[in-house]
């Protein structure tokens, strides 16, 4: 069995010390020779080793030593060492040091009868330390705080020992008297520590009787009186009112651990706004001025379980919060932000909105590596102020604009994804959006940005010179056509000759290069023979982004671009009177197309062009040679009604979520009704009227009377052992997170005394026994309970097994019974969790772990089959329920939890339905660890062939 250690000491290892080596440093005259072996004896004893044949040894030559040092080490030793035989009776050879203990304990050298009053906190023996009390007592009046103050704590040990009032009748009341006298802040600390753990009401009317002093007392001690506090209100809740004024006035404390304590105490006893209010006040300084990072998440996590409770006091420190914004770590600006947007109101939204534009601004300067994550999480936060309050838009629209060109691709994106949605549901914004991202769209660098930027300009451009500018805009960034060409005279082309040499560079054919702007481009080398080879022809500086992008082999680009202008076109037709003009533009958007299919099928392209980009922009090209208004209609119309559709279902599905939070608040109806106007003050402040009132809501709500569900409680109950076993074992399984709590009932069901009864577990996986077995005898008829806590380090399916070991008195050997195994479920360690479709795509391009999963199931419907899996999963659906309704045959769903470990897991669930109407296809899990996508590939498997 596992003794529990008093002591911890650092070691490097090396190999083991030999007690006869040890023995014979010990009996020598070197000081240091015998410091080093009594560390290596020490060493020995914490590693389990007894070494008896050493003890008489340390009597004889060790105990005399006048060194200090060596004294030390000895004490630990002593400490170390077994004082009792298996009969529990303290061992003879013991009464050898409690001669030694009381010389030291008188001793002239205050160091020494220091440690020693240590030591006496730490034994358990009460014959070992009876004939010792008259020189412990005498140590509390010696000149030294530190011997005094080590004499206190002695006490405090001695007191709680089994019969220990006996040994010291009055000693609260002598601690009493020395609390009122000592001047050491450590000593008085410690007196009160005495009084609460052995008297606790003496502890209480001397803090009472010491009001006034309290603030000005020591740290130590303020921390000893606030916990005194916490006790006494969770034993006493009535009387809490006259200990929160000392909690508030403990809050102007100059000790930061001080404060942060007071505030976890205040709400921990107090619903009163009031309280709560001085609380997060308290967080929020702290917040600013504390450096330390890990402090600083601390107290974000405290102010954000205060909003959770306490949301209406929060919101009034929005700005407070907003401050921490200024530390430049990720995690606390990410934390700071979340808090804050759960803080928004109509009354608050300008002075929010103000705040992150600035911190915007501030991302511009580059000094940070980490800028551009920064202000994407800025972008972000503002998208979701303005989908919250559209009023703001306006705002703030123009000046993330400016970031379209960002070069931070996932930035640039947020951006272009915010104008895309604030575009449709503020009209009244339309027009200068437009005229701005007109504007500024040769800056956008970035092929992912370009295509949305495209659908905004095919899509928004309402008015004939919107419609030209944009077809104008276009038109200069694809620069000079066609983007490749054959010449077959003997001198290469006049647009060949002319390449710039700042932007390009000739190299071999089929070849990508690095251009000056930083993008890449296909080119072929002009060599002057009958017939040149096909060459890139290069547009001239100003023809920029979609041009470089193009002849990077991005015809999906090729195909929006196809797509934007047959819009445009179609459009134009409409608001322009002139058919010359509209001919014209015709010709102009036709000769573009043509001129992309060309490239694509060149050799000077990187790779050819998709079928996919093929066909598109071919359909472009027969529909504006045919041009008819059912297929005006789909296009000018129908791809709007759609946005419009996806955007309206998105508002709805927050809606239900805000609906779903509120139908778990705390708050209650009557909770507005200030019922200590009716009630008589008799002398109350304002905040203990508060916090009664509080408490009397909680009564009427229920709150003080939550229980655990009893029924829940059933269902966690497995059976370890067969009815017919000799004996019956059963385990309640407990999974707090990191740890598995097993609670064993174990009954005899024999007529026999089973003797040395034990309980043997292992494991596999990743978890981990903290502690050894122990053996109990077991009457017959009786039952008892063993609790085994074990850690779990990562999320994968664990199983638990082992057996019963026990003797009976008749026969001599030992009797196994061997226990069902224990399967701990991973749905215990992961939660449905929430992640952008940007950052569900990064995640999956980046984790390198796969599981595949063949479909199996009975079930025939798709949709029902899906319900089936995140049920079965606790994952949430990514993809929203509109790409999923209907019946098409096939279906393709994302999901995403997350553990409490902070592993990701992501799934893709793509089936199809087979002519018999059986279902198949794979589900893909990835993740960044094996054993997530390894456990959740197998409860799959297990779940997915029923709905059961």
């Amino acid at each position: 069995m596992d003794k529990s250690s008093t002591l911890l000491v650092h070691y490097d290892k090396g190999t083991p010390a030999v007690a006869k080596e040890i023995k014979e440093a010990l009996e020598g005259n070197d000081v240091e020779a015998k410091v080093d072996a009594m560390k290596k004896a020490v060493m020995l004893l914490l590693n389990g080793e007894t070494i008896p044949q050493l003890f008489i040894t340390i009597i004889r030559y060790v105990l005399p030593s006048e060194d200090h040092t060596i004294q030390k080490l000895l004490l630990l030793y002593l400490e170390l060492i077994e004082k009792t035989d298996s009969r529990g009776k303290v061992l003879p050879e013991m009464i050898l040091i409690c001669q030694n203990l009381r010389n030291n304990l008188m001793h002239p050298n205050e160091y020494i009868r220091g440690v020693t009053l240590r030591f006496l906190c730490r034994l358990k023996e009460t014959e070992i330390v009876e004939p010792l009390t008259p020189s412990v007592l005498q140590n509390l009046e010696h000149r030294h705080p530190f011997v005094r103050r080590n004499a206190i704590l002695a006490i405090m040990s001695i007191y709680k020992l089994p019969n220990g009032d006996q040994l010291f009748v009055d000693a609260p009341e002598m601690i009493e008297k020395v609390l009122s006298t000592e001047q050491d802040p450590s000593a008085k600390r410690n007196a009160f520590l005495m009084l609460f753990t052995c008297a606790e009401e003496r502890a209480v009317n001397y803090l009472l009787s010491n009001v006034d002093k309290v603030s000005d007392w020591n740290e130590s001690l303020q921390m000893v009186v606030l916990e005194l506090i916490r006790s006494v209100c969770k034993t006493k809740p009535s009387e809490k009112g006259k200990y929160i004024k000392i909690i508030i006035s403990l809050l102007s404390a100059t000790s930061s651990a001080v404060i942060y304590e007071c505030a976890g105490t205040l709400v921990s006893l107090s619903s009163a706004p009031t309280a709560i209010r001085a609380a997060a006040n308290t967080y929020c300084q702290l917040l600013l001025s504390q450096s330390d990072n890990n402090v600083k998440l601390i107290l974000l996590d405290r102010l954000s379980e205060l909003k959770s409770l306490h949301r209406d006091i929060m919101v009034e420190l929005i700005i407070d919060v907003l401050r921490a914004l200024s530390s430049p770590n990720l995690d606390i600006r990410r934390k700071t932000l979340d808090i804050a947007l759960d803080l928004i109101t109509h009354h608050n939204i300008n002075e929010v909105v103000q705040m992150l534009k600035k911190e915007v601004v501030k991302t511009q300067s580059g000094e940070l590596e980490k800028n551009g994550e920064y202000r994407q999480m800025l972008i972000q936060a503002i998208h979701a102020c303005a989908v919250m309050f559209p009023e703001v838009a306006s705002t703030v629209v123009h000046l993330l604009m400016d970031f379209l060109g960002d070069s931070n691709v996932a930035s640039a994106l947020d951006v272009i994804s915010f104008v895309r949605e604030i575009i449709e549901t503020n009209p009244k914004l339309r027009v200068s959006i437009i005229t701005r991202l007109l504007d500024t769209f040769y800056q956008i660098r970035a092929g992912k940005v370009c295509p949305c930027a495209l659908w905004i300009i095919g899509e928004y451009c309402l008015s004939l010179s919107e419609v030209e500018s944009g077809i104008s805009t276009i038109t200069q960034c694809l620069g000079e056509l066609p983007f490749y060409s054959v010449s077959e005279e003997s001198e290469p082309t006049e647009a060949s000759k002319k390449i710039q040499p700042t932007s390009s560079a000739m190299v071999s054919s089929r070849k990508p290069v690095i251009l000056a702007d930083g993008t890449y481009a296909t080119q072929s080398a002009a060599s002057e023979t009958t017939f040149s080879s096909p060459t890139v022809v290069q547009g001239s500086l100003a023809s920029g982004n979609l041009r470089a992008l193009l002849l990077t082999g991005d015809f999906f680009l090729g195909a929006v671009v196809a797509c934007t202008l047959t819009k445009l076109v179609l459009r134009l037709e409409e608001v322009q009177s002139s058919k010359t003009e509209v001919n014209k533009t015709v010709t102009q958007a036709l000769l573009i197309m043509v001129s992309m299919l060309q490239l694509g099928q060149s050799p000077a392209s990187p790779h050819p062009i998709d079928n996919d980009s093929y066909e598109r922009i071919v359909l472009c090209i027969k529909l504006l040679c045919h041009r008819n208004d059912e297929m005006k209609k789909i296009w000018l119309e129908s791809c709007r009604q759609s946005f419009v559709k996806m955007i309206s279902e998105k508002q709805l599905r927050e809606m239900a979520e805000l609906k779903a939070m509120a139908q778990t608040t705390n708050a209650q109806p009557d909770d507005l009704i200030d019922f200590f106007h009716l009630k008589s003050r008799k002398g109350m402040s304002q905040l203990e009227l508060e916090d009664q009132v509080q408490d009397d809501l909680k009564r009427a709500t229920g709150e003080f009377t939550k229980e655990e569900n009893d029924a829940n409680k059933l269902n966690r109950i497995l059976q370890l052992t067969g009815f017919s076993d000799p004996v019956y074992a059963e385990a309640y399984v407990t999974v707090h997170h990191y740890d598995i709590a097993l609670e064993v009932t174990v009954i005899n069901r024999t007529k026999e005394t089973l003797q040395n009864l034990c309980l043997e577990l292992a494991t596999m996986g990743d978890l981990k026994l903290v502690e050894r077995p122990q053996n109990y005898s077991l009457a017959p008829g009786t039952s008892m309970q063993i609790k085994a806590n074990i850690k779990v380090s990562s999320t994968e399916t664990g199983v638990i097994f082992g057996n019963i070991v026990y003797e009976t008195s008749n026969v001599m050997e030992r009797n196994v019974v061997v226990l069902n195994d224990i399967h701990i479920d991973i749905m215990d360690y992961i939660s449905p969790a929430v992640c952008t479709e940007v950052a569900f795509r990064t995640m999956w391009a980046e984790f390198e772990w796969e599981n595949k999963v063949a479909v199996n199931t009975t079930i025939q419907n798709e949709r029902e089959f899906l319900d089936h899996i995140i049920k079965s999963t606790n994952m949430k659906c990514l993809t929203p329920p509109s790409a999923i309704e209907g019946e098409c045959g096939f279906l393709s769903a994302n999901l995403y939890a997350k553990s409490v470990f902070g592993e990701d897991a992501l799934v893709n669930v793509s089936i199809e339905k087979q002519t018999d109407g059986a279902l198949s296809g794979y589900i893909r899990i990835r993740s960044k660890t094996q054993g997530i996508a390894l456990s959740l590939g197998d409860k799959i498997t297990l779940k997915q062939k029923g709905s059961s």
